[in-house]
């Protein structure tokens, strides 16, 4: 109806102002440019995804679900640390990227299952401890943010594990929560394809996962899977961080149990204003969500506790955000803090303990009973979140005036072309 449809377009155009009014930036980044900038720092990252291909090589890959998996092998140029702080992505302000001042993609190649399997076999050859870090993104991500999101993570962390970024059908809109949360659910035995493949090679010698906000939901179910086809899971599966989850509290208490008594170290990231979580806790028939529970409450608590689940409460951390689903890029101080000494190697003094340090503490006696790489990347999670705006908003809008036409989905059949042989169950 008339009315109906001018008040979902206000109400669209009021949350697009209140929640995202900062300045638009260019889109369609990935083109790759020449590498003239001495000074900048490189990340090569392996990327899989089930989106489908784009015929806009500077985006490479859309929203929409492609029939089969496919693979990358991106590098991205960062700017020095004199034009850009710990935990920002410098996007570029136009284009082509200036790789001296913004992040900026200078490769872009697309790769076969067996060529990921090489660059894997290559840069885990490099890892000191021949590790791997796998990041999924969450809600609300175009393929261009996760990549730039996780070379900023990869950089600021310092990690020297080989990153594999695997990053699903997400259309970048508020408006499409449903379809995010489907296709989380349709990349779910490709990653868990992917976890079997680093399972069984024996060059990788360790694992650690980093996931965001709905990505949660992905790398736990994924997880899940695995370990009830294996029997368990994998010790070399070292290291799982949860950064404000968007899972149900009680979904999850069967998740980990599930995955047996011998599952990796949960560090669960949590922030009790997250008015993200709150809107989705509404959606989900007020169920709490994982990464907005109070750890001191019962049953909470206890349960974490048995399961060995190491919680980080940044509650009262302040945020630039306003939903306060963002606190851990928020603050660069943290970031820092986290991310520099961390990597570093670094300790704390007694004199130094304040609130961020007392973050760091909590997150090192971590680090230090999951292992090296762990010690490395557990940190990542202060500066996931990106602070700038998702762009796809106007389209978003203009669907519920009546003006825009629906998008096709490119569904596909179960699949199994994640560089592994197939695990059991899977269509060829």
């Amino acid at each position: 109806m008339k009315v109906g449809r001018t008040t979902n377009a206000l109400l669209a155009f009021a949350l697009v102002g209140l929640l995202f009014g900062c300045a638009s930036r260019p889109t369609n980044v990935l083109l790759p440019v020449a590498d003239t900038s001495p000074s900048s720092s490189k990340v090569e990252m392996l990327v899989a995804t089930t989106r489908a291909r784009s015929a806009n090589p500077a985006e490479m890959y859309t929203g929409e679900r492609g029939s089969a998996p496919s693979f990358a092998d991106i590098t991205v140029s960062i700017p020095p640390a004199s034009v850009r702080k710990v935990g920002e992505v410098a996007w570029p302000k136009k284009l082509p990227s200036n790789p001296a001042t913004d992040f900026a993609v200078v490769k872009a190649e697309e790769l076969t299952r067996d060529g990921a399997k090489e660059w894997l076999h290559a840069s885990v050859k490099k890892s000191p401890d021949h590790s791997v870090l796998v990041f999924i993104h969450g809600f609300n991500n175009r393929f261009e943010d996760s990549v730039y999101r996780f070379a900023q993570i990869a950089k600021d962390t310092g990690t020297d594990s080989a990153p594999i970024l695997v990053t699903w059908p997400s259309r970048g809109s508020t408006l499409a929560y449903g379809y995010d949360r489907e296709s989380t659910n349709y990349t779910r035995d490709a990653l868990e394809t992917l976890f079997q493949y680093l399972a069984h090679d024996p060059e990788v010698k360790e694992v650690s996962i980093l996931a965001h906000s709905m990505g949660n939901w992905l790398a736990l179910e994924s997880l899940r899977q695995m370990a009830i086809r294996n029997g368990g899971l994998p010790a070399k599966f070292k290291n799982v961080m949860l950064a404000a989850p968007d899972v149900d509290v009680d979904v999850f208490r069967t998740q980990i149990a599930d995955m047996g008594k011998q599952h990796p170290q949960f560090t669960l990231f949590v922030s009790q204003d997250d008015r993200a979580l709150k809107v989705s806790r509404r959606v989900w028939g007020n169920i709490p969500r994982l990464g907005s529970i109070d750890p001191e409450q019962a049953p909470y608590k206890e349960e974490l506790a048995s399961n060995n689940v190491v919680v980080i409460d940044l509650t009262k951390v302040k945020s630039g955000d306003s939903l306060n689903h963002g606190k851990f890029a928020s603050s660069p101080q943290i970031v820092q803090l986290i991310g520099t000494r961390m990597a570093g190697g670094q300790s704390l003094t007694d004199s130094r303990v304040g609130l961020g340090d007392t973050i760091v503490q909590a997150t090192t006696g971590a680090a230090a009973a999951a292992g090296s790489a762990a010690g490395l990347v557990i940190s990542a999670p202060v500066a996931m979140v990106d602070q700038n705006t998702r762009e796809n908003y106007g389209n978003e809008v203009e669907s519920l005036t009546g003006s825009q036409s629906s998008k096709k989905t490119n569904a596909g059949s179960k699949n199994c072309n994640l560089p592994v042989a197939p695990t059991k169950g899977c269509k060829k």
